[in-house]
């Protein structure tokens, strides 16, 4: 019988350290190519709509199916896991949390693999529940990290936030802007990031725009950085305004973006100096929730947490 998993077990069975391993170990296999995605499609629903992507991971030995509908007070997510060798749905897992640390964690793993060597700061803008698990995750893959600066444009909200993650709250964008990594995790449709707040050797990772038409990041991020990466090309293609419409005006070129998985698994070299500003675009992928529903699944089997479809 499947084995099914609520929000509360996946919190009580992934920490973000557990979540970095996974997804990690999923760029890895990317770069092996025994992993196949297929893009988030969306419908319509009155005043929401309904999300579903898909990946199988021969090696790790799972596929599944994220779906969630979303609406403007919220949103329900859910993944399915499937064997990758026979016709046995081996889990369903309530998806909130676990969307949130795998994306977290993809972004700590463009941390550990782009940020500069020795790089102390980190500078979040955006302080909802996604940033929270951006902290975790980023703080698990680069130990070094001694200093957070956060800045929301909403007052009590950049308030408890830092209070909740242990940042200090900025008095503008430009204060988050200036750390050694700075991550844009907000629902902004306009650009929260300018190229011309970065220092030189920032890592930025942009991971709130997934959807045409919306941008965190000014043209002028991409003209100072030196090398550029998202998560796939494919999907970025059809989600990232952030990298399509610098495109579109010539400041950048498609030849010009590679995939994170080419650097974990040794196939390019990102940073070249530690002077190199660097963008990660994030969007999320389907892989990530199969390999860290696969982590907790197999966590819960060895805890005997959760319960019996």
């Amino acid at each position: 019988m499947p084995l099914y998993l609520s929000e509360n077990d996946v919190r009580s069975l992934l920490t973000p350290a557990d979540a970095v391993a996974a997804v990690e170990a999923s760029f890895e296999r990317m770069a092996r190519g025994v992993v196949e995605i297929a893009p988030r499609r969306r419908l319509r629903l009155e005043e929401g709509r309904l999300a579903d992507m898909a990946a199988s991971d021969l090696e790790l030995g799972y596929a599944g199916a994220k779906i969630y509908a979303g609406f403007a007070g919220g949103a329900s997510f859910v993944v399915a896991l499937f064997s990758a060798s026979e016709p046995e749905l081996v889990a369903v897992l309530e998806a909130d949390e676990l969307g949130r640390l795998r994306t977290g964690a993809a972004s700590g793993v463009a941390a550990k693999h782009l940020a500069k060597s020795g790089a102390t700061s980190l500078g979040v803008i955006g302080c909802g529940s996604q940033a929270e698990t951006q902290v975790a995750c980023i703080r698990a893959a680069v130990p070094a990290i001694e200093h957070v600066v956060a800045y929301c444009r909403t007052e009590r909200s950049l308030r408890e936030f830092c209070e909740r993650v242990g940042a200090e709250a900025g008095e503008s964008h430009r204060d988050a802007a200036e750390q050694d990594i700075v991550v844009t995790i907000t629902t902004s449709r306009d650009p929260v990031l300018r190229g011309d707040w970065l220092q030189p050797g920032a890592l930025v990772c942009a991971c709130g725009a997934n959807v045409l038409g919306a941008r965190e990041l000014d043209n002028g991020v991409l003209e100072r950085a030196a090398f550029v990466c998202c998560d796939w090309k494919q999907q970025a293609r059809l989600e990232s305004s952030d990298l399509v419409e610098p495109i579109q005006v010539g400041t950048l070129d498609w030849l010009e973006v590679h995939e994170l998985h080419e650097i974990v698994g040794g196939d390019v070299q990102g940073r070249q100096s530690d002077d190199d500003i660097v963008v990660f675009k994030s969007n999320g992928l389907a892989a990530w929730d199969v390999a860290a529903a696969a982590r907790a699944v197999e966590r819960a089997r060895e805890l005997d947490v959760g319960s019996r479809l």
